[in-house]
């Protein structure tokens, strides 16, 4: 006989809206963690080298913006030189100043740019502010409320809502500011304590930032406003933000061989939701490319086993690697267990791979064949290639590029490099924390 079903109606309803909820929860994770666009999955084949003029215009067309002439960079190495330029720039605006990045905090150094940003929105500059809901999590809400009050156009990121609550896995990294639309800054910083100082201690961390002149400050202002039109619906157009920009004159000048460098580069972008692959692509492409040397900084280092090929693929074509990530002082050891779990076939093909150690080491420069310098917000892992939006600045510049290297070598004088063999040989403990971290190397 057939057992009858005892469940109230009421009991029959709570089931049916359990469920429900179940599976909207289901959905929406599946939605978070996983990537809707194709992904490369075969090796980038090696058509011509880094330094032949096809590499540029490949890179100008597959990338999107194109290679401008005439631009000036000055790198600029921990907070306590990266942060007074950046605050004169935003306190000389006149026009315009468009800010965009990941984390903004406390501290001294929030409450300064807090205050500049207010003071030129009372003097009538149109002053835009676009925040990462996850990364300001920690903001000071006086600093918002001041620069509100004061005039401040400021947006959340993926501030969750029902209507899009599938992206709370896709933040902006992206770290931009842009100041009456002619002066750039990017890089690695964010605005917290942590980005004071020069690195002299465990709670100031190493960073690089840059600031830029010339035309590809207009590709920096076009990739803030990707975001801030996602953010807030209102198009900024006109003089005020994209104004005509010349090349500068000394950007042109002399380096070791004789030749000239003229100052070139393009600033692209990457986005979930339309170029996921940018940066990925542009990394595979460099290291199918390069011929002599690559020398890579990255404070969040997991790559995938596509890019460890392509690298191991580099050095038995005679190609140099240097790699320095963060040593013990890092911020997520997760993702520093992942990393030095992907380091065998690397360290084994004669990968030179340091770990700094004074400090967290938060960098993310990578340059190639003396030429090639790449910076910006992008880290060597799944989450910038594939979950976040970032924004990198490409340079194609020999005078900077030995510059950039010198500063490289600087940072390898503090770290400690690890050898095949002493990667082997590290405790069993480590090596199954470091397998079971690497399983999250998806949303690392």
């Amino acid at each position: 006989m057939r057992q009858t079903d005892k469940k109230s109606p009421k009991g029959r309803l709570t089931t049916i809206v359990l469920t429900a909820v179940l599976t909207l929860a289901a959905t929406l994770l599946v939605l978070n963690f996983t990537g809707g666009e194709k992904k490369i999955d075969e090796q980038i084949v090696r058509e011509y080298a880094l330094d032949e003029p096809q590499f540029q215009r490949a890179l100008g067309v597959l990338l999107g913006p194109p290679i401008t002439e005439g631009n000036r960079f000055e790198a600029l190495h921990n907070g306590d030189r990266i942060f007074p330029p950046m605050l004169a720039a935003i306190r000389g605006a006149t026009q315009s100043v468009t800010f965009e990045t990941y984390i903004y905090w406390s501290g001294d150094i929030g409450r300064a740019f807090a205050e500049a940003l207010s003071e030129r929105a009372r003097a009538g500059v149109k002053v835009h502010v676009l925040l990462d809901w996850v990364g300001s999590a920690k903001i000071d809400e006086e600093f918002l409320k001041e620069m509100e009050a004061s005039g401040v156009a400021i947006r959340k990121f993926h501030k969750p809502s029902w209507y899009d609550i599938a992206r709370m896995n896709n933040r902006t990294h992206r770290k931009l500011l842009v100041v009456d639309g002619r002066v750039g800054f990017t890089g690695g910083v964010g605005i917290a304590p942590e980005w004071t100082g020069n690195a002299q201690d465990p709670e100031h961390w190493r960073d690089s930032h840059y600031r830029v002149e010339g035309p590809v400050v207009a590709q920096m202002q076009s990739v803030f406003m990707d975001n801030w039109i996602k953010a807030s619906g209102e198009v900024l157009h006109g003089e005020r933000y994209f104004p005509k920009i010349a090349p500068v004159e000394a950007a042109a000048r002399a380096v070791a061989d004789g030749a000239q460098s003229g100052g070139r580069a393009q600033m692209f972008s990457s986005s979930p939701t339309g170029g996921s692959e940018s940066m990925h692509l542009m990394y595979l492409l460099a290291i199918a490319a390069a011929t002599k040397t690559i020398d890579l900084s990255s404070a969040y280092f997991v790559p995938d086993a596509l890019t460890v090929d392509a690298l191991v693929a580099a050095m038995k074509r005679g190609v140099r690697v240097r790699i320095i990530t963060p040593g013990p002082l890092i911020d997520a050891s997760t993702v520093r267990r992942a990393s030095r779990a992907t380091w065998g076939p690397l360290l084994e093909a004669g990968a030179q791979i340091s770990e700094f150690q004074p400090t967290m080491f938060h960098c993310k420069v990578f340059t190639v064949d003396g030429l090639l310098v790449s910076v910006g917000s992008t880290n060597f892992d799944n989450r910038s290639f594939r979950l976040n939006d970032e924004a990198n600045l490409n340079i194609y510049d020999a005078a900077f590029a030995a510059q950039e290297t010198r500063v490289f070598e600087e940072d390898l004088k503090r770290s400690t490099r690890l050898t095949y063999d002493a990667w082997q040989a590290r405790p069993w403990r480590e090596k199954a924390m470091e397998h079971l971290s690497s399983l999250l190397a998806t949303q690392l």
